[in-house]
């Protein structure tokens, strides 16, 4: 049997289902949490020092590292890479799907 393969969406989130919407949020914060655990082991740095460079506690960068993407806003994320001294440049582009007028 000859298995089916699906063109992805470029976004997972979406894949798997969430609304447009979110699916666009939830990809911006994990975006912005790969980026910050990057910095973090680029720097060499255990969680006790990375969370007193963020501003943070020691569990808050362990929940970091364990994907719990729910507990992260992104103005949390985007405090937290300034803190740890990354630069963030913002993109927008315009949806695919166009829009109707009535």
């Amino acid at each position: 049997m000859k298995e089916k393969i699906t063109r992805s969406s470029g976004n997972v989130f979406q894949d798997l289902g969430f609304p447009s919407e979110e699916a666009e949020y939830l990809k911006i914060r994990s975006t912005l949490m790969i980026h910050l655990r990057k910095t973090i082991e680029s720097k060499g740095m255990k969680q006790a020092d990375a969370a007193k460079l963020l501003g943070v506690t020691q569990p808050r960068v362990s929940d970091l590292y364990k994907g719990k993407i729910h507990l992260f806003s992104i103005d949390t994320l985007v405090d937290m890479l300034a803190r740890a001294g990354v630069h963030i440049k913002l993109v927008v582009g315009s949806s695919k799907r166009k829009l109707k007028v009535a």
